[in-house]
């Protein structure tokens, strides 16, 4: 199990978007060679109830935006000051000005070979994924929500809400 403490920035019935400051990463995470996230990094989150993904907008350390990450798991448990879900093993990667991607197939079909995960807990997933991937390949996706709140506009806020 991993507990993640992020900072409330936005909370609304349909989304909470929380951030992640300076993560503990032993090594960078890469995607096709590229760090995506690293020890330092900053992570805008958007957790959205009831649905079977939450979205990240990943950085380096240095701020720079790397993509946006969304992470296929059960619909979220959540009370006042804990959330809990299951990560489902797939994940879809879109770099900026590039093309949504599947993730970490190969895990969901580790996962269902040694009955971590059934099957149809992995359809769902599978279809969860897929449509995603439908709806950036049609431009709808990420929803408007993951393009206002960068990590700019979250340190402000945070910022803001010190004084």
């Amino acid at each position: 199990m991993q507990v993640f403490d992020q900072r409330f920035v936005l909370d609304r019935d349909d989304v909470k978007v929380t951030l992640a400051e300076a993560m503990p990463f032993d090594a960078p995470m890469r995607i096709d060679g590229q760090v995506v996230l690293e020890h330092g990094s900053d992570v805008v989150w958007f957790t959205f109830p009831g649905l079977w993904h939450d979205i990240g907008r990943f950085h380096r350390a240095d701020g720079t935006f790397t993509g946006i990450y969304a992470n296929i798991l059960t619909p979220p448990e959540m009370s006042d000051d804990e959330w809990h879900t299951t990560d489902l093993y797939l994940d879809v990667w879109l770099p900026p000005g590039g093309t949504a991607v599947l993730l970490d197939a190969d895990e969901l079909d580790e996962a269902l070979g040694r009955e971590w995960i059934d099957g149809p807990t992995a359809d769902r997933a599978r279809a969860e994924a897929d449509r995603l991937l439908d709806a950036a390949r049609a431009g709808s996706w990420p929803p408007p929500v993951v393009n206002e709140w960068t990590l700019e506009r979250c340190r402000t806020e945070l910022r803001r809400e010190r004084t």
